[in-house]
């Protein structure tokens, strides 16, 4: 077990209607400076290396706009695509996940930023 001096702490809040459908979400991360900041949507995803699957959390609240909803999957993507090399240095197929990136914005007429 990791002693007090070496831990971080990430804390997500979700606030929900009757039906326990997400109306907001906060998250804050101190180390980060991140202090209770509003999101509309998050993916969460963490390994089970003992059962060799990955675990997921994915919420959106009811604000959550279309667009910005094709804006959030296209940069997620591209983010997994750079977080993909620096994990594997695998640089052909990085390249091969940003071809589909722009491939997924290009289909959704998403404008590159």
């Amino acid at each position: 077990m990791m002693s007090k001096k070496n831990t971080s702490e990430i804390t997500i809040k979700v606030a929900l209607d009757e039906n326990r459908i997400p109306e907001e979400i906060h998250w804050s991360a101190q180390d980060g400076g991140v202090d209770n900041m509003p999101a509309k949507a998050m993916m969460l995803s963490m390994w089970d290396h003992k059962a060799k699957e990955t675990l997921r959390i994915d919420l959106w609240t009811k604000e959550m706009p279309l667009d910005e909803m094709k804006q959030f999957f296209h940069q997620t993507l591209s983010a997994m695509a750079t977080t993909f090399e620096r994990a594997t240095n695998d640089e052909k197929m990085s390249a091969t996940m940003r071809d589909f990136c722009d491939y997924f914005a290009e289909k959704l007429e998403i404008k590159k930023e």
